[in-house]
């Protein structure tokens, strides 16, 4: 395949606001030779050597999925620990997610800082008085639903670039939310409340059939122990545990430590 309908391809996924990358070999063998990666679609293209590309491949998908964009290098059938063909994969993703479930206090100050960040950020509460543009002016949509059937349609979307924050203290509303959201491949799943709080929800929880792998996945309580007390500080103590989730530094989750919340 010719570079202009590979470029085709890039052009229409990012119209689409589809993720897609684009791996180029920048030094060695066959340099411009480019290879178009999609989620769930065979690549288009080649760097030159079947090996290579499946190996580039599998590496681009990665990037993709972690929205990173950065030169690897690989010997010239694609072994690695080599330095004799280096690629440069730029990766289109989409804005990362973030669903907040709860149209309460502090989603108003999570949604200012969430979309400082990038994100592109859905309120949803199944209370239609709470749940409006006028309260929530900077989010991209306001939704009047349960997390069930929200997370039913968005859910197949999400991946570990995306975040879920649950703001409720309603069990009717934060137990399908939860179940809901590990249904999901999301990365990050936060959970607001007191110590005690979260220990009558992790009951609750496993009566409606959450095992311990699934508990383990939930921050809960919700962010960095910052010593946050304004809807605007928990805002910022939030995203910051999703950043220290993604980079993968070690940070004081409220979810490690002990004691009351608030001293």
């Amino acid at each position: 395949m010719s570079e202009t309908p590979l470029f085709d391809v890039v052009r229409d996924a990012l119209r689409a606001e589809r993720p897609v990358a684009l791996a180029t070999v920048i030094e060695g063998p066959h340099t411009g030779a480019k290879l178009v990666v999609r989620p769930d679609e065979d690549p288009l293209g080649s760097l030159g050597d079947p090996d290579l590309d499946r190996v580039v491949a599998r590496d681009t998908a990665g990037e993709l999925a972690a929205g990173r964009t950065g030169v690897r290098h690989y010997g010239e059938r694609g072994e690695a620990r080599e330095e004799a063909v280096a690629v440069f994969i730029e990766s289109f993703a989409p804005p990362p997610q973030m669903v907040i479930f709860g149209a309460v206090d502090f989603t108003a100050a999570l949604v200012r800082v969430a979309k400082v960040l990038g994100y592109r950020v859905t309120v949803c509460d199944a209370r239609e008085v709470f749940a409006t543009r006028q309260r929530f002016p900077l989010a991209d949509e306001v939704v009047v639903d349960w997390p069930d059937r929200l997370l039913a349609r968005v859910g197949p979307g999400l991946g570990q670039r995306d975040a879920v924050c649950i703001l409720t203290h309603d069990a009717k509303f934060d137990v399908p939310a939860v179940v809901s959201s590990l249904a999901t491949q999301v990365g990050y799943i936060g959970v607001m409340g007191s110590r005690r709080t979260h220990e009558d929800r992790t009951g609750r929880l496993v009566e409606a059939g959450v095992d311990q792998s699934g508990l383990d996945r939930l921050r809960s309580p919700i962010g960095l122990d910052l010593g946050a007390r304004t809807p605007e500080e928990t805002a910022i103590s939030i995203v910051a545990e999703i950043i220290a989730l993604h980079t993968g530094r070690t940070a004081p989750s409220l979810k490690d430590t002990h004691g009351a919340i608030h001293r």
